[in-house]
């Protein structure tokens, strides 16, 4: 796919680390997955993936033609022994399982399906990684939308109770907990002589980025809406949702993994990568941004809620954590993600290459972490 090496040296996520480190992704061919392998690819790291075919058309993965450009592995988590081949194949010294079913609408259509994918998912990669002895880290993403939000707090952190009202909620409550169980009863000892892995548990709320086609998620519905001409409609306006780059939690999940790779047992525990409190803006003003910066054709109008399922209000984490342990903090703002975005889907429809697209994305996030 042609990607430039990383030529920036020196950064927190440094190609030092990457080059040459055995990566395994479940997850791989879904947005934020397609996202981790380019960048991952770009670092020099040999990259492997376990997920679903891709869900949608276009999807970026297809468009980046990752397929041909690492070892690709299309089964579902929950097929335990086609799981544990792959991983005894790819030998990886870093995991990161971002494999999920993960919408909230999707959730209610199919609840057992969706807490068979996140909870009995995750445990079964858990349980593969046990058995792993190369591994030297593992990453576990959830979601913000893990915590318990009866206790009506300003911020979440990430010593809060979990919870959750909805099947994908709770299914990602289940994953955390799940998570925590395995690694006070199966990591951080030795067995046989050899360390296990030490792992770790992501959370990070709505992100935005090109190459997103998921249908019921805001901003691919926006796109589709707007190069159709269409109005996007909008169900819940006034919600306020913790928006960030896709660039900037991915950024997270690979210092975490670094930090737990070099011995940090201390780093084994949960965190939030969440944006600050200038990015948590309500759907109405991302959409308003959203139509302004796309152009004239856009629009967008009000329609309730007809299907009756609960969906918070608001919801805002806590990343004081990484902040201080990590030294980690979004390096885009709300508005220049927004535009980021937009531009990068007009540039595709326009008949740009998504490998060019994602290329110059990461080059440029790149730069704009160097002072």
């Amino acid at each position: 796919m042609g990607f430039r090496k990383g030529a920036l040296e020196g950064l927190e996520v440094t190609q030092n680390f990457w080059r040459g480190k055995r990566v395994f992704i479940t997850g791989h061919t879904g947005f934020k997955g397609s996202w981790l392998c380019a960048w991952l690819l770009r670092l020099g790291a040999d990259v492997s993936g376990y997920a679903l075919p891709p869900a949608t058309f276009p999807s970026l993965f297809e468009a980046l033609k990752l397929r041909g450009a690492m070892k690709s592995v299309e089964a579902d988590i929950a097929d335990l022994a086609t799981l544990a081949a792959a991983v005894r194949s790819a030998r990886p010294d870093i995991v990161f399982h971002l494999a999920a079913q993960a919408l909230v609408y999707e959730g209610y259509r199919h609840p057992l399906d969706t807490y068979r994918t996140n909870a009995l998912g995750t445990a079964h990669l858990l349980e593969v990684i046990r058995a792993c002895p190369e591994a030297r880290a593992a990453v576990i993403v959830t979601s913000d939308k893990c915590y318990d939000l009866g206790a009506n707090r300003e911020r979440y952190a990430e010593e809060d109770a979990l919870g959750g009202r909805d099947p994908y909620s709770s299914s990602k409550a289940c994953a955390e907990v799940i998570t925590a169980a395995y690694g006070a009863s199966f990591f951080l000892q030795r067995t046989n002589g050899h360390a296990q892995a030490v792992i770790a548990s992501a959370r990070a709320g709505n992100v935005l980025g090109g190459g997103d086609w998921s249908p019921h998620r805001l901003v691919p519905d926006a796109i589709a809406a707007f190069q159709k001409g269409l109005a996007l409609c909008v169900r819940s306006p006034k919600s306020i949702r913790p928006w960030q780059y896709v660039l900037d939690p991915l950024r997270g999940y690979l210092l975490l993994a670094q930090h737990l790779a070099e011995g940090g047992a201390e780093y084994a525990k949960a965190w939030n990568f969440g944006p600050p409190e200038s990015h948590e803006i309500s759907v109405e003003t991302l959409v308003d941004m959203l139509v302004e910066t796309w152009g004239k054709t856009a629009r967008w109008e009000f329609i309730p809620a007809l299907l009756g399922f609960h969906e918070s209000a608001a919801l805002r984490l806590d990343s004081k954590r990484a902040g201080k342990l990590l030294d980690w903090a979004p390096r885009l703002d709300v508005g220049e993600a927004i535009k980021q975005t937009a531009g990068w889907y007009r540039e595709y429809a326009a008949g740009g290459k998504a490998g060019a697209l994602v290329d110059r994305s990461l080059y440029d996030y790149e730069c704009a972490g160097v002072t």
